[in-house]
């Protein structure tokens, strides 16, 4: 069994390497990971995290849970149709983690999908796992209502509300709400003081939002 795994690992990390050098989206950041594996591959059993870039700039995520072994590949500004048709064999399969923590759809509300659209991805992408890891734990963080997306709160609100009440029941599977954690006090509406100057991505004081949370998840 081990040889197997070993030979398996090797074709995946090999197979990403190529894959990496042909050129798709994002591919600089899965040729980082490739390099940073090379140097020091995650044990199994990691706590997974993926998804876009709020999961990329999150830059002390490994400090926040220092008794967790975390593993951060957030990839840009990935859309989770590239999770599905790109991605999850390079940065997820290879770890074999415990628990996989998914940041993804915001930017492809942003990009004009529709919560449909982003739905049946997220769809996609939970089969495509299921498939490969049947026992992992797996959460969903839901998709932040970011100021300078304010155009498309209504179709994140809805697509949220789709992928809830999907995952709700299933094994091993859960939707967290990382969203309200960031609202004005009595409102439905994100604090602009935990955002970046960009209004995109979260500050400091918003990771402490979001690090209260996840980290009865997490740890």
């Amino acid at each position: 069994m081990k040889i197997k795994l070993t030979i398996l690992l090797i074709a995946v990390m090999f197979s990403a390497r190529v894959f990496a050098q042909s050129g798709f989206p994002f591919d600089n950041e899965i040729r980082n990971f490739n390099h940073q594996d090379s140097l020091s591959f995650p044990k199994p059993g990691g706590i997974l995290f993926i998804g876009s870039s709020s999961i990329r700039v999150w830059d002390d995520l490994e400090k926040r849970f220092p008794q967790a072994p975390i593993i951060k590949r957030g990839v840009g500004g990935c859309e989770l149709s590239q999770l599905v048709k790109y991605f999850t064999p390079y940065i997820l399969y290879p770890y074999h983690p415990k628990k996989i923590f998914i940041y993804a759809g915001e930017n492809d509300l942003a990009a004009g999908e529709t919560a449909d659209s982003v739905f049946t991805n997220f769809k996609d992408l939970y089969s495509v796992i299921r498939k490969n890891m049947p026992d992992v734990k797996l959460y969903f963080m839901s998709i932040k209502p970011s100021p300078s997306r304010v155009r498309v709160i209504a179709t994140v609100t809805k697509a949220n509300e789709l992928i809830k009440k999907y995952l709700d029941g299933k094994p091993n599977s859960l939707y967290i709400d990382v969203s309200s954690a960031l609202y004005k006090p009595g409102t439905t509406e994100s604090d602009p003081t935990l955002f970046r100057p960009d209004m995109l991505h979260l500050n400091s004081l918003g990771y402490d939002r979001w690090q209260k949370v996840l980290e009865q998840y997490v740890n």
